[in-house]
Order: structure tokens, then sequence, then C-alpha cells
């Protein structure tokens, strides 16, 4: 058994300074339930069959699925579209999907098709997802073809009412249009393009899917709103509040809708400055709370709506993410932070988006004949990249017993980041993540804070802790990731190793390195 201090020791850490932890053994009022499936995935449509496999189950993503599903309890939900979901058209009978791509380049090696042509096989491929996975797909709008939507939509619901019932796949919800508030920009739509005429349009073609779809107000099925780009956070743009305020939900179709979608991207990872410059600003405390507490006006809109919130599409850097940043090992700690602290502001589930090839994937699914970061011919099997132990990390956090919620705690330091988590009420864990890099290029000695436990109470305090960790070597690596000493990097995607944890007390505290998440078990 390796201990932290064993890792402190190869680094040559220094403790720079003691930060103490205040946690209450019960939870607060304003503690939120969190999904175990609160990480989830959006996968760019286009090339969705080469994720879970098209004639047979593509048995390594299949494996990295099951891996979180075997810690939460249940796997991770899915969201198919994205931008290609409005370049898909469907033709009945057609075996093998066509698409068409521009050609690579070596800033994006792996584009998005510009035309994908479908068959029923193409959504039938779900069969091969873990049992009990939930699905919301999408279909195209930007094209304005009411026949395509309507075929599109009347072919998913019948793959999935063909799925057997040992499969217990959901198809949640159809989405209608991926970022409609940019159309304009490719000349889609007509400048300008308003959020009322978006709604008159979203309400025609939601009365042919719904029809194709079955959806009604109370089935299993229903619609989600808004999958917009961004948003100015007014009632006169592409907003929820926008949404609202041109009677989305006054429509016979908007009564059909559960769930209202937004994207958000981090920036941009090609004009930051240098790789450790970039990667720290992308996992620091400021930066993760500054970009999500943008969206705190329109999550209340849609609570005051009885809702629920998503973000649909999310990630690190936009344009498949920064080359060296997102594929870091500092995306991984940047995520950790990212999923629990929106779980503070009542964001339900974030799908990472996903796509073969991208920088910010959390997993590669496929043999890769282009290396991501240049233009230049290298094979590369299918493997996890750092982020995918965010994953791993938050479904272990969580946990599987459906009662889990969760709170951020209140620390004096602008590097570290802490949650406490109840299970059914009562505490059960702390997560601790210190977002300061430490890099290849880092020339001083590797920090290392102290955390000083407490409880805002004494009777039934407990008294031991069991610490796991995610070590990483350097911020900027892209491998050698572990988790309670374990790695997930194996070529068939599951986990090796055998489990390494500290065994402490709450009255001995906790060390936690520059770039590290730790994760306390509370034992009495």
């Amino acid at each position: 058994m390796l201990s932290l201090a064993f890792f402190a020791t190869i680094f040559s850490a220094s403790t720079a300074y003691a930060v103490d932890v205040s946690i209450a053994l019960t939870a607060p009022s304003s503690a939120v339930s969190i999904s175990s499936s609160h990480i989830s995935f959006s996968i760019e449509q286009d090339r969705w069959t080469d994720w879970v496999g098209a004639t047979s189950r593509n048995e390594f993503y299949f494996n990295v699925l099951q891996n979180l599903a075997g810690l939460a309890g249940e796997p991770p939900r899915f969201r198919i579209g994205a931008d290609s979901e409005d370049r898909t058209n469907f033709q009945p009978g057609l075996k093998v999907t066509e698409t068409v791509f521009a050609p690579p380049t070596a800033a994006t090696p792996f584009p998005e098709a510009e035309s994908v042509v479908v068959g029923q096989a193409f959504y039938q491929a779900a069969q091969n997802l873990p049992p009990g996975t939930h699905v919301t797909w999408g279909v195209n709008l930007k094209e304005e073809n009411l026949t395509a939507a309507f075929l599109e939509a009347q072919a998913i619901v019948e793959a999935f009412e063909a799925f057997p019932a040992s499969l217990d796949l959901t198809l949640d919800a159809v989405e209608i249009g991926n970022e409609a508030d940019l159309y304009v920009n490719g000349g889609f739509r007509p400048s300008p393009f308003t959020i009322a005429e978006y709604v008159q349009q979203w309400e025609t073609f939601a009365a042919n899917v719904s029809a194709a779809a079955k959806i009604t107000p109370t089935s299993a099925t229903r619609f989600w709103g808004g999958a917009f780009g961004g948003s100015d956070h007014s009632a006169s743009g592409f907003s929820p509040q926008g949404l609202f305020a041109n009677g989305i939900l006054n429509s016979t179709q908007g009564k059909e809708i559960s769930t209202i979608s937004q994207h958000l991207y981090s920036g941009s990872g090609l004009n930051c400055g240098l790789t450790s410059t970039c990667i720290q600003n992308l996992m620091s405390k400021a930066f993760i709370r500054g970009n999500l507490s943008a969206f705190i006006p329109d999550i209340a809109s849609v609570k005051a709506q009885n809702l629920d919130y998503v973000m649909g599409e999310t990630n690190s850097y936009f344009d498949h993410g920064g080359p060296n940043i997102s594929d870091s090992a500092g995306a991984a700690v940047w995520a950790v932070d990212y999923v629990f602290f929106a779980s503070q502001l009542g964001i339900s589930r974030l799908y990472f988006h996903e796509g073969i090839g991208y920088k910010y994937n959390f997993v590669q699914p496929i043999t890769l004949n282009i290396n991501v970061d240049t233009a230049a011919p290298q094979v590369a099997p299918p493997h996890v990249q750092p982020a995918y132990y965010a994953a791993i990390i938050t479904a272990e956090a969580i946990g599987n017993s459906g009662t889990t919620s969760v709170i951020e705690l209140t620390l004096n330091s602008s590097t570290l980041s802490g949650y406490a988590l109840y299970n059914s009420g009562k505490l059960s864990k702390a997560l601790f993540i210190n977002s300061q890099g430490f890099f290849t290029t880092t020339t001083t000695s590797r920090p290392s804070v102290h955390l000083d436990l407490g409880f805002t109470s004494t009777a039934g305090a407990p008294t031991k802790i069991t610490v796991k960790s995610l070590d990483i070597a350097h911020a900027d690596d892209k491998s050698g990731l572990t988790w309670g000493g374990q790695t997930y990097e194996t070529s068939d995607g599951k986990v090796s190793g055998s489990v390494s944890v500290e065994q402490g007390t709450v009255q001995g505290g906790v060390d936690i390195l520059a770039t590290q998440v730790v994760l306390v078990t509370f034992e009495s």
C-alpha cells in the first residue's frame, strides 16, 4: 500500500501552508441532490456507430462505460447529435451510413461530416449501449426539411420500440436542431434571425416530430428545448428566458418539453499562450466558477418553470479541444471541479461532447490512423484520455445509493476546492481538488497543502479516514495517471492494478499535492 506521504516524497513536495476545513455531519439544507449519471456524454452524430459498433458491439467502449456503471449503479446518459444532427437525412432501406467529409487538416484531423445519410440500422446500433442507458437523439432543423425530421424521429422511435425489454434502453427525448442561434453565421437563416422566428419554426417542426415519435406531455419520451450555442441571458435573445417570453411553453408541443439544454465551452485553446498557461487557466478555480456562474439567471428561469436543466453539450476548449491542453492530465483536474461546481448551480447533468479523434475526448473508442495533434500518419489503438479519470472519480464519489447530496465547502484558498457528499443526509465522503499546476517545465519543488479536517459538531463525528488519490506526475502529461494506484490505460479499457489507499485519522488531516484530487471517506 502506497501512502500520500510516499508520493509527496518522490515529488520533493513541500507543505507551503495549511487550510482549515469545516464539514457538517448532516447535509445542510443547501446541499443538492446529485445524480449518479451526473457526468454523461454528447456524441457527434456523424460517426455514432464507430462508438458503439455498427453490426457488432465495440467491446472497448462498452467496457469503459461499464466501468462507470459499476461504480455509479447506472451508465452515463447519452445525447446523440450536435452539428451533424443538422446535416443528417434518413433514407429507408439504407444499410450503410453514407457520409461526406471535408479533407482533414493539421488543425482538424477529424472534421465533422458535411453530409450524413442514414438508414434504420444507424439507430438500431443503440442496442450496443450498456443496459439501462437513457438516450436523447437530435434531428435536423437547419435544413428546414419537415419530412427529413419526421422520418428521422419515426426511425428513432421504431428502433427503441423494437429493442428487447432486457436491454432496458430508454429514449428520454428528441432534440430538434443544434445551436440554432448560430444558423445565420453559415447563411442557413436570413439575418437577423430572431428568437421569435425560431420559436415559430420549432413549434412547426415539433408538431410533426411529436406525431412521429408519439410524444405527449405525459409520455416517457419528451422534448429537449434550446440547445443553443450561447446565451445573452435576456428575454429578447437566444436563451431560456427568450424561449419562455416568446410563448414556447404555451404551445401544444411546448408542453411536451421536459428539459432545457444549453451548451458551454471554456474558450479557445489555440491562442491562450504557452501550454502550461492554457492548462493552468483551464483548471483554475476562478475560471471554472466564472464560466458556469454566467448561467445562473438561465438556470433560475428554467427551474421557475419546473423544468430540468442540463448542459447538453460541454467540454474544455471549443473546436474539438486544444492540442496538448484538452488531452492533458490537467483536464482531469478541471473536469472534477467543473462537474461538482455545476451541481451547486442546479445543473442536473453535464453531457461532455465527444467525437472521433477530438482532443477533448474522455475516450478514443477506435484505432486512430492519424495523430490528433498533427496531420502526420500515426496509429493509436483505442484508449482512454486523462479526462476519463474525472468520470471515474465522479462516479465513485457519488456512488450508487441514489440518495447522494453534495455541498461545496468554504475553503480559504484560490487553488483548493472541496465538496462534502452525504448519503441519505449523513456525511459519507469529501472530495478535494488542488488546481495549482505542476508542469514538466516547473523548476521549483512540488507544493503540497495540508488540510486540517474538522466538523461543525462533535457528537457522533467520525475519527478515521481512508484517502484515495488521483496521482499525476505533471499537469501537461497525457498518460500515466492512476486512481488509487490503478490504471484505466489498458488495451481493453478495464481497470488494472491493485487498489492503493491511505488509512489515517481525522485529527491527522490530509496532504494534497499541486495538480491532485483526493477522495476522503469517513469512518467511525
